[in-house]
C-alpha cells in the first residue's frame, strides 16, 4: 500500500531560540523548519495534535498549507521528549510530484516458521528508492515454513511495482535459528561458568538432615 499525503496548516515563525520553542510547545504546536531543492530554510510553526498524528505514518508525504501557498513535504528528523509523548522539533525536505526519493521502510513478518525455530529479524528496516507519492508503507516478508539456518536477505524480499532496493543487497533482515532446549541452555551456562571458573555455593543443609 502506498503512502497516503495529509495536509497540515502551517504557519511562518518569526521567533527563534529555546525560549520561543518552549512558548510555541505550550501552545500545544510544533517548531518546524523546511529546506531542500536550493530553497532557503523556512521556520514553520505547525499544529501540534495533527503533526503527531500524521507522523505517525512512517514516511508519510505532507501538504504545506502556509503563507498563501503549498508545500509538498517529508519529514526528515523528528525530535522527541525522551519521556513525554510530545514531538519537539520536526525537519521537513521539500519534495515534488513525480521525483523519487530514497527512505527507510519498515520491514513486517508474517507466516510461522518451521518447528522449534527462532525467527530473529535482524533489520526492521530497508533503504528504498520510490516516487514521492508512491512510497511503501511497509514490506512484507513471508518465514512460512522456512527451517532453521534460512536466511532472508534484502535481495530476497518482494518489492511493490516502481520501488527499487537502495540497500546493500545481501544485507541480512531475517534469520531463522535452531530452538535451544531449557536443558541445553542451562548445560552450556554451566560449562561456560566452569570455564570462567565460577565456582556455585552448595545449598545449604536442612536442620533435619544435621540431627
Amino acid at each position: 500500500m502506498a503512502q497516503i499525503e495529509l495536509r497540515l496548516n502551517a504557519e511562518l515563525r518569526t521567533e527563534f531560540g529555546k525560549g520561543a520553542a518552549r512558548r510555541i510547545r505550550r501552545d500545544h504546536k510544533i517548531p518546524a523548519v523546511l529546506y531542500g531543492h536550493g530553497t532557503e530554510p523556512v521556520h514553520l510553526t505547525l499544529p501540534g495534535h495533527d503533526t503527531m498524528l500524521a507522523l505517525k505514518h512512517v514516511n508519510a508525504i505532507l501538504t504545506l498549507d502556509f503563507d498563501g501557498k503549498e508545500e509538498l513535504a517529508l519529514a526528515k528528523d523528528v525530535q522527541r521528549d525522551p519521556i513525554k509523548p510530545v514531538i519537539e522539533h520536526v525537519d521537513l525536505v521539500i519534495v515534488k510530484r513525480g521525483e523519487k526519493v530514497t527512505v527507510d521502510v519498515p520491514v513486517h513478518v508474517e507466516g510461522e516458521a518451521g518447528p522449534d525455530t527462532n525467527v530473529i529479524v535482524e533489520n526492521g528496516t530497508l533503504a528504498v528508492e520510490a516516487d514521492v507519492l508512491s512510497i511503501p508503507e511497509l514490506l512484507t516478508v513471508s518465514v512460512e515454513g522456512l527451517e532453521a539456518g534460512s536466511q532472508i536477505l534484502a535481495k530476497d524480499v518482494q518489492l511493490p511495482a516502481g520501488a527499487t532496493l537502495a540497500a546493500d543487497e545481501d544485507l541480512l533482515v531475517v534469520n531463522i535459528s535452531q530452538q535451544v532446549a531449557a536443558e541445553e541452555l542451562e548445560d552450556e551456562l554451566a560449562e561456560a561458568e566452569e570455564e570462567a571458573g565460577i565456582e556455585k555455593d552448595e545449598p545449604a543443609a536442612e536442620s533435619g538432615d544435621e540431627a
